[in-house]
């Protein structure tokens, strides 16, 4: 799609889940490759191009918060920049999940 010449060039893709039409540059200007309202993404590595869906967050020594997502056909892992207008919900559940469910038993305090 082309703009005038005072307007940048507008790029935008339809969501691999939920097919929310999605802008390719987030409102702080920088490039996102995934929906602010599913987190999903599409795999354009190694020409895979299957859904790559959100499982945790990670949060780097700058604070920066990053989404990781898994291939749903490779299983390749993938770090990527959360964007200002990202679903908080879904970045707060993914981020509080591993103190919900913790893959040993709570009880195991109450010992130490």
């Amino acid at each position: 799609m082309s703009t005038n010449g005072n307007s940048p060039l507008l790029n935008t893709f339809a969501c691999v889940r939920c097919g929310l039409t999605v802008t390719a540059n987030a409102p702080d200007g920088t490039r996102r490759n995934h929906c602010p309202s599913c987190l999903h993404s599409l795999h354009l590595q190694d020409e895979c191009r299957s859904r790559m869906i959100p499982i945790s967050i990670a949060v780097l020594r700058t604070g920066e918060w990053m989404i990781i997502h898994r291939c749903t056909r490779c299983g390749e892992l993938t770090s990527n920049p959360i964007c200002g207008d990202d679903n908080q919900l879904i970045l707060m559940r993914m981020a509080v999940r591993p103190l919900a469910q913790p893959p040993f038993p709570l009880e195991a305090f109450g010992d130490l």
